[in-house]
């Protein structure tokens, strides 16, 4: 009973392929030695008794040791790729049809008899308990079945020699697609990124410079613009961007000369023109009646906030759309003697007003203050002064106080100040509806001589005042916008006073006393405030001559010490330096002279004379000085056209700057000379600029001057930001 059941056991662990392969030996009149070998060795109990197999027989025994292998593909058919399902592979298609049906229906009999051979097993293991035997049998089936899974998957992989086209085939061959198709996804997720990655870094490295090289080409032009009507009278010119590239557009005033003789309009055609600034295209043209002696900009107009620049005439100011030159508004006035000061809002409406400098009627008194709306209307009516000085008219200028106060500073050679609050006040009879306008400063108010008195003296003295302006970082009158951005910091700051043609001072406005006082030869052009130093005040370039030779000197503003000096031969220009800001956190000084003086400082002075100097020299050159080196000047270019004046222009996206000139280029006697306004990159002018020493050799102890590779790779590096 015991041999038919462990015979059924076994035939129904392999009903196909053990069959086959082991009928002959079945068939053995040693089925009980031959199972019970088997049976021990898969206990691990070999050659033991036990109370179902009888006694010990060592022919059995010996019988099963010789075919050990053989059992071993009986027992261990999971691990040799044999499973009930596909057993025989591509053997005899008769065998398999022929025992298919008794095979399947013994399965369950199998089944049983599995149970069966468990309860048996427990009771020859009696020293093992429950949990052991589990893992025993756990750890025994799962390592048959990964054995029989990886044989499986080697032989389905194979030849075919013991696989068909069964499930496992397929199964097998879908799980390889979908592997090969995440693995082409994940190279797609690493490539695509890694191509992307390298095509930017390509347009970084070379379309972008191109773009960059081409755009300093397009800032490098020059356009001739009408007559020189006064030889070296500079024209007015201003900035600002209107086209919405980014970059500040040029304005600028022009006198034209025509054939035409009629009586009433003479022979001469005034305009104002609006250029690109980035190649120098006209992009408006507006004509006017008179000479334009101011171009402002920065306001905008009505609920579209449309740009606006102010044209300033003799007797007309006229309000034109930035972007397309028509008129806006127009205000007529007589003997206008100054450009417009920003107000803040005087009425209320939100909308910022203006006051400008006019000559009164009234003879007898000297100077009359003009309030302007927004919009294009007077408010009231002028506001006269008599002012006892003579000389030029300063200002006028708003001040902000630290109180909060507002003032005009004003004067004919000195420099007095008055609340705004009053002019309003007698300009329409009320008081501003501003809160903020109806404050007074009790420090400046207690600087009245006279209660009586509307006046407060910022400055009176024997020697008139020959320039005032604010100290601020890039002031140039040619870049006094009218936007409230722009005027912020003049408003609070102190002021730089000329006087006497020959003395600078530096006023405090929290006090009006003079912080020091640098006496010189005369100062011809107004000073230039920049950074030569990182103590965070502001310092004066300035420009004198005498005896035909120029002098430029650079003033400490905390001190009044000489920081910098340079003598050249005079170029006859009253052309005002400019302070362009860097990098570096300090200025770039720009300014126009002839060949430098070195070395022979006494000679120099002896041999020229006067009637020499009398004759313009052919040849100016614009320098550059940099703090960082200040015995070496660059010279960016030369020209023998005289320079009449100049702005600079900031480039924030490209760190850059443009030198904008007008320049009086000489024609023959025949016909009047021209005007020619230029443009002119300095990152793309640096690289081809020449090094020139104040200082020649070393000498003994000093330390060895730099030499020229790091000085090109200095100003090869430095970039321009506008502070």
């Amino acid at each position: 009973m015991h041999v038919d059941r462990r015979r059924s056991n076994l035939l129904g662990r392999c009903p196909r392929a053990v069959h086959h392969r082991y009928l002959p030996w079945l068939s053995r009149g040693s089925i009980r030695g031959e199972m019970a070998a088997a049976l021990s060795r898969a206990l691990k109990l070999p050659g033991k008794k036990g109370s179902d197999l009888g006694e010990y027989d060592p022919l059995t025994q010996a019988d099963s040791e010789d075919e050990s292998e053989e059992d071993d593909l009986v027992l261990n058919y999971p691990r040799n790729g044999l499973g009930r399902d596909s057993c025989l592979g591509t053997g005899s298609s008769k065998l398999r049809g022929g025992r298919s049906g008794r095979l399947v229906g013994a399965e369950d009999e199998a089944q049983e008899d599995e149970e069966e051979e468990e309860d048996e097993w427990r009771e020859r293991l009696p020293s093992k308990s429950r949990q052991d035997r589990d893992e025993m049998k756990g750890t025994q089936y799962w390592s048959h079945k990964d054995s029989g899974r990886d044989r499986a998957g080697e032989d389905r992989g194979g030849s075919g020699a013991l696989g068909g086209s069964g499930l496992g085939v397929h199964s097998t061959e879908a799980e390889q697609k979908r592997m090969r198709m995440k693995h082409a996804v994940r190279s797609a997720f690493f490539l695509v990124p890694l191509v992307c990655a390298t095509l930017l870094v390509l347009l970084c490295a070379f379309l972008i410079p191109c773009k960059k090289g081409e755009l300093e080409k397009r800032l490098q032009w020059e356009k001739v613009l009408g007559d020189a009507k006064n030889g070296v009278t500079p024209p007015a010119l201003a900035l600002w961007d209107v086209d919405g590239d980014s970059f500040e557009d040029v304005f600028l005033a022009v006198t034209e000369l025509t054939n035409d003789t009629h009586p009433t309009q003479g022979n001469k055609v005034y305009s104002a023109v609006a250029l690109s600034a980035v190649s120098g295209q006209v992009l408006w043209t507006h004509f006017m009646q008179e000479s334009v002696m101011y171009i402002q900009c920065g306001l905008h107009y009505g609920n579209q906030h449309t740009p606006v620049v102010l044209l300033i005439s003799k007797s007309l100011i006229v309000a034109v759309n930035g972007t397309s030159g028509r008129d806006l508004w127009s205000v007529q006035l007589k003997d206008i003697e100054s450009q417009a000061v920003l107000l803040p809002d005087l009425q209320g409406d939100s909308v910022p007003d203006l006051l400008i400098a006019t000559l009164p009627t009234n003879v007898l008194l000297d100077l009359s203050l003009t309030l302007i709306s927004g919009t294009g209307e007077k408010l009231g009516r002028p506001v006269s002064f008599n002012l006892t000085a003579g000389g030029k008219i300063m200002g006028p200028l708003l001040h902000e106080t630290q109180q909060g106060a507002y003032y005009i500073l004003f004067g004919i050679g000195n420099v007095e100040a008055i609340s705004l609050r009053d002019i309003y006040f007698n300009a329409t009879g009320r008081t501003p509806r501003t809160p903020a306008l109806q404050r007074r400063d009790p420090g400046w108010e207690g600087l009245k001589k006279k209660h009586s008195s509307s006046f407060i003296h910022i400055y009176r003295g024997t020697e008139p005042v020959d320039f005032l302006l604010p100290l601020v970082a890039g002031f140039s009158n040619n870049r006094k916008s009218l936007d409230t951005v722009s005027n912020l910091n003049s408003t609070r700051s102190d002021w730089a006073l000329v006087y006497g043609f020959s003395k600078l001072s530096v006023l405090r406005q929290k006090d009006m006393r003079k912080e020091w006082t640098f006496n010189s030869a005369p100062i011809h052009n107004q000073p230039a405030p920049g950074h030569f130093n990182d103590d965070g005040v502001l310092d004066l370039f300035i420009q004198h001559s005498a005896n035909g030779i120029m002098q430029a000197q650079v003033v400490d503003g905390a001190s009044g010490h000489i920081f910098w000096t340079a003598e050249f031969v005079c170029p006859r220009l009253s052309l005002e330096p400019s302070a362009v800001s860097t990098s570096t956190g300090q200025s770039a000084f720009l300014f126009w002279a002839s060949e430098p003086i070195k070395g022979q400082k006494n000679a120099t002075k002896t041999t020229v004379t006067p009637g020499i100097a009398a004759a313009e020299p052919l040849i100016r050159k614009l320098f550059l000085l940099h703090p960082a080196y200040p015995t070496i000047l660059l010279e960016l270019t030369s020209t023998t056209d005289t320079a009449v004046t100049s702005a600079v222009s900031y480039l924030e996206r490209q760190k850059d700057a443009t030198y904008i000139t007008v320049s009086s280029r000489p024609t023959p006697e025949s016909e009047p000379g021209v005007h020619v306004v230029k443009s002119m990159s300095l990152k793309a002018a640096i690289p081809k600029g020449q090094i020139i020493r104040l200082e020649e050799g070393n000498k003994t102890g000093e330390p060895v001057k730099p030499g020229a590779f790091e000085v090109n790779k200095f100003f090869r590096r430095l970039s321009f930001k506008h502070q």
